[in-house]
């Protein structure tokens, strides 16, 4: 079975999501060597791998502070040293960031994967570099996937070869949520209706929507689960129903979920969210959560067209979707969704992005014969 060599903008161990689910599915037939973004440090250049699961391997570049010598050129020896330490031979290099194209260019795999999950160049700090990386990635890569239909439509033009692969779901693990499970002891003492959401807090959230539904619904509990990146935690607003209790575990997400009555994307309208779609609308659902969302896009055409989430403009909106949704019994609209949600999985996400793969290892190696 061939490797697959991740070169990956988010940490293994930060939160789960698309790039940890299809990796951790891909490594029952293949090993993964997942690389991520550089650390600095004092120590000398090098690297550490470790191994996260079967078959799944985790690899940090280290380099050095102070080290005026080139950067790319240090890290594609570091890569050149995993290659041969690991050997790696025949092997497909799947990318989430093109900005790792800088430094592996070099490389020959079998076949290049470009797994575009979000538009990064709109994203806060964003490097400037990044979009001629990306436009380099696009003319060598063999494929082009990407996270939703609007990433689609803004890349469809940019390479011959681009399948829209909407993110999915873990449907067994979200479904434990309908259970009724043990409340969290941070969230015990906080009483109902309860609001949440989990996630990465960042310069997409709507500050300003929280803080007015939250000001005028003071008996609504906002629960929000994940870390605060990109932003300075005083632009959050704080009332006493609102509650940031940081990053959870994978794991640890249903037992939160379970005792929830409405799960909430709170998105601001901007650059950075014009292109997203969220994993988290599927996994709510899928835990048996109704959901307000602002309009996204991708939410809006996937699941708010077809009554699956309710979206609202403001917060006057979210507080009339709020009643609304409290007072629904569940067997109104959980038939309806488990319908929807029937044939989505990883395993066909996953299956489908490998039919690709294959087809274009098979031209490859016709055209060798």
């Amino acid at each position: 079975m061939n490797d697959i060599l991740v070169f990956s903008h988010l940490r293994w161990n930060f939160v789960y999501q698309r790039p940890q689910h299809i990796m951790s599915v891909l490594a029952k037939q293949h090993r993964i060597l997942f690389i991520e973004e550089e650390i600095f440090s004092d120590h000398t250049d090098g690297y550490a791998i470790t191994c996260v699961a079967d078959h799944i391997h985790v690899i940090q570049l280290h380099l050095q502070k102070g080290n005026d010598a080139d950067i790319t050129e240090r890290k594609q020896a570091l890569l050149e040293s995993i290659i041969a330490t690991e050997n790696i031979v025949d092997y497909i290099a799947w990318y989430y960031t093109p900005m790792a194209y800088a430094f592996s260019r070099h490389l020959h795999p079998q076949v290049i994967v470009y797994d575009c999950m979000d538009e990064l160049s709109a994203f806060l700090f964003a490097p400037p570099e990044l979009i001629k990386n990306e436009k380099d990635l696009l003319q060598a890569a063999d494929l082009v996937f990407t996270g939703g239909y609007s990433l689609y439509e803004a890349k469809k033009n940019l390479h011959p070869a681009v399948f829209c692969m909407p993110s999915s779901i873990d449907k067994k693990h979200f479904e434990n949520a309908r259970k009724p499970l043990k409340d969290p002891p941070d969230q015990a003492g906080i009483g109902y209706p309860r609001l949440g959401f989990f996630g990465v807090i960042d310069e997409r959230f709507d500050t300003a929507l929280i803080k007015e539904a939250a000001h005028k619904k003071r008996d609504w509990q906002f629960i929000f689960l994940g870390p605060v990146v990109k932003i300075d935690k005083r632009q959050l607003p704080y009332l006493p129903n609102i509650h940031y209790f940081g990053m959870k575990n994978y794991q640890e997400l249903p037992a939160y979920l379970s005792n929830w009555q409405i799960a909430i994307l709170p998105f601001a309208i901007n650059e950075a969210t014009k292109f997203i779609s969220p994993t988290k609308t599927p996994e709510y659902l899928a835990a048996g959560k109704p959901v307000i969302s602002t309009p996204i896009k991708d939410v809006v055409r996937s699941y708010g067209e077809k009554g699956l989430v309710a979206i609202v403009q403001n917060a006057d909106e979210f507080i009339e979707a709020g009643l609304k949704l409290l007072s629904l019994r569940e067997d109104e609209w959980l038939s309806e969704v488990d319908g929807f949600l029937k044939n989505l999985s990883w395993e066909n996400t996953v299956a489908m992005m490998m039919h690709y793969v294959e087809s274009v290892q098979s031209i490859c190696k016709e055209s060798v014969l």
